[in-house]
């Protein structure tokens, strides 16, 4: 995870990352725009999450839950940075990164 944030001082993800980690470093830098094309079209429960994660940013609260039901999750209710936190240390802590 260090590694991970230390990594948001470049100009761009690291290219082995999948697109959902990738999406969440984007997201981190304000570039929604680019995390959500790397997530919307992936059929992956963890893109679904992060996919969820984006809108809820955005403030469009009836699309997140759509994506947090396709990625079987429950609703987030905490802060924008401490659901960032929890879905980047599960997608990095799982070795799907």
């Amino acid at each position: 995870m260090a590694e991970f944030k230390s990594s948001l001082s470049g100009a761009a993800p690291a290219p082995q990352l999948n697109a959902p980690v990738a999406a969440l470093w984007w997201a981190a830098k304000g570039g929604w725009d680019a995390a959500h094309k790397l997530v919307q079209d992936e059929a992956t429960a963890d893109a679904a999450w992060v996919h969820a994660y984006l809108h809820r940013v955005e403030g469009d609260l009836g699309n997140a839950g759509y994506w947090y039901r396709r990625a079987g999750k429950p609703v987030a209710t905490g802060s924008l940075e401490s659901e960032w936190e929890r879905i980047a240390a599960a997608l990095l802590g799982s070795g799907r990164a």
